[in-house]
């Protein structure tokens, strides 16, 4: 079996091992593939696995020997999945691996908006609180996270881990699914926090018009995809004091290019897409991902989200 890694290097920056994928087959590791080179390497792949290459209908067409494609992601919008069930190619993801994860980044970057700790730590640093007529200070206001509502859109395993780690704090929950009706989600909560996928129908689900339904005191959440967010439209209610503020760990372009305009904005904490990347979610996504090649190689393909008969 020949198998290609394409981008490994988010996944595995070097404090893991690629051994179990090495035992499988042939296995050549590219820490990134620039899409140019996608099909040169993967020429002679019967397996591709990859994070954020794209495999598009042209390159898997492209690819007469593909027989499996491994995602190191739960996220999959990056295959062409409808060419690959034509092609009769299983599509397999790594669910659930960093479930725990995330929801601590959703609580990280909160606590970091109604606390500030990071700003003050920094302040004290500078030498501020010794030269301080108190014996204490703080830049902002401080937010007691108990009593508050926190409103998330999308209950799946995340949304429901998220919720526990809520009611631990004290907080009230309200839920809404796809397809439901976020409005008394959205005029309700004093935190909203998006764990939904990205399809047609959620893209910039955050956008003026649900903007202006929220409290002028509440927070936005933003760990699952960029493009739940409206971009311009979150900066505006920011910059004009219409939304506290909003904690983002995921944007619509990754890397941002300079102008986005959350780069700027009022009260925006932005973190490079790490909220999935801990070692030991790093290290269950890799024995995921074999186990998924194991299972297809067996004849009982797990993890497939594209249908394949």
């Amino acid at each position: 079996m020949n198998i290609v890694i394409l981008d490994s290097y988010t996944a595995n920056p070097g404090d893991l091992s690629w051994d179990e994928f090495k035992q499988l087959g042939n296995c050549a590791v590219y820490d990134r593939t620039p899409e140019p080179q996608v099909v040169e390497r993967a020429r002679d792949a019967e397996v591709v696995l990859t994070n954020k290459s794209i495999l598009s209908r042209a390159t898997i067409a492209a690819l007469p020997k593909l027989r499996y494609i491994g995602v190191l992601a739960t996220g999959y919008n990056v295959v062409d999945t409808d060419a690959a069930r034509e092609r009769g190619i299983p599509v397999c993801n790594v669910p659930e691996y960093g479930t725990p994860n995330v929801a601590q980044a959703v609580f990280a970057l909160l606590l970091e908006l109604t606390n500030h700790t990071g700003h003050h730590a920094q302040t004290v640093r500078d030498g501020r609180w010794t030269t301080a007529k108190d014996f204490c200070y703080w830049d902002f206001p401080l937010v007691e996270l108990k009593g508050l509502t926190l409103g998330i859109f999308g209950y799946g395993r995340i949304g429901k881990s998220v919720a526990e780690i809520a009611r631990a704090f004290g907080m009230r929950v309200l839920t809404c699914d796809l397809g439901g009706n976020p409005d008394a989600l959205l005029r309700e909560s004093d935190v909203i926090t998006l764990h939904c996928p990205l399809t047609p129908e959620t893209k910039h689900f955050i956008n003026a018009a649900r903007l202006a339904k929220m409290k002028p005191t509440a927070f936005l959440i933003n760990t699952a995809r960029g493009g739940l967010v409206n971009e311009a439209d979150l900066a505006d209610a920011l910059n004009n004091g219409r939304l506290a503020g909003a904690g983002l760990d995921v944007l619509s372009v990754e890397p941002p290019p300079s102008e986005n305009p959350l780069l700027r904005a009022k009260n925006c904490l932005i973190t490079p897409h790490i909220a999935w990347a801990t070692r030991n979610a790093r290290a269950r996504l890799l024995q995921i991902a074999a186990a998924n090649i194991r299972a297809w190689r067996d004849g009982r393909p797990q993890n497939v989200v594209n249908s394949v008969s």
